[in-house]
């Protein structure tokens, strides 16, 4: 390795951090390639990339659809990942799905809302076939970005990870150590480079290889990614992990 080269820290690999961002349901907008972009009332990621929606039946896509004969449309669905806690920024990464959207209808749409509603009860789920038409995303190509680079993922690499262990309680955990413990974000800045502990350090992001801290500086932001040790997976680990970057002196009495 060269002077001028960097070695970066552990980190989930692509197509994990898209599992991911999908889990976390976060906002979304559906771009067809000629057409307005638009929210869906409600998206749903499957395992396997393919994606279930809701738009509300006047929404012009929706005609589109039910053209005799039925017709598939060209588009691309963006999901934002958003932080758990308030900052200037506040988009941590963006995954976009791109293929073919084809609307469902009869016993074929009642089965992918029961299929979504085994695994993520919602009430606008209610709402389909009442105002609300189902339709399918069939994803040919993914591609992420966030702090880690941009990446293209193949629909079998996505069906082939999993989301990090700790998606599920990311939010929660960020949220009260940003509110009731300032004073762990502190021990931990003194893993961040020097030039940056004067700038106002937030909690980002957690996953089974690290920590991930946000520097709101004057001008511009940071994201700075601390490595465990090792990769955890349980929470008694994670939290050996935390005890170890702020340098706990009861770490070895566990």
């Amino acid at each position: 390795m060269t002077d001028t080269q960097i070695k970066r820290p552990p980190a989930p690999h692509a197509a994990e951090r898209a599992r991911t961002i999908a889990a976390r349901h976060g906002s979304a907008a559906l771009l067809p390639q000629s057409g307005s972009r638009t929210s869906p009332l409600f998206h749903h990621v499957h395992p396997c990339g393919t994606t279930i929606l809701l738009l509300a039946d006047e929404h012009p896509l929706v005609g589109q659809l039910w053209q005799t004969p039925r017709t598939e449309v060209t588009a691309m669905l963006e999901i934002a990942d958003q932080a758990p806690v308030q900052l200037r920024e506040p988009v941590r990464g963006l995954l976009w799905l791109t293929g073919w959207v084809s609307a469902l209808e009869g016993e074929e749409a009642r089965e992918e809302i029961l299929a979504v509603a085994d695994v993520r009860p919602d009430h606008r789920l209610l709402d389909a076939g009442h105002g609300a038409s189902v339709l399918r995303l069939t994803p040919a190509s993914m591609v992420i970005a966030d702090a880690e680079g941009t990446s293209s993922i193949r629909p079998e690499q996505f069906a082939s990870a999993t989301p990090d262990p700790f998606c599920r309680n990311e939010d929660n955990w960020l949220r009260h150590l940003e509110a009731a413990h300032r004073d762990v974000v502190g021990q931990l800045a003194r893993h961040l480079p020097e030039e940056l502990r004067s700038g106002n350090v937030r909690p980002l992001g957690l996953d089974r290889f690290g920590l991930r801290l946000r520097v709101e500086a004057e001008c511009d932001d940071h994201d700075v990614r601390i490595a465990f040790s090792k990769p955890v997976s349980t929470a008694q680990e994670l939290a050996a992990e935390l005890r170890r970057l702020m340098g706990c002196p009861f770490l070895s009495q566990r």
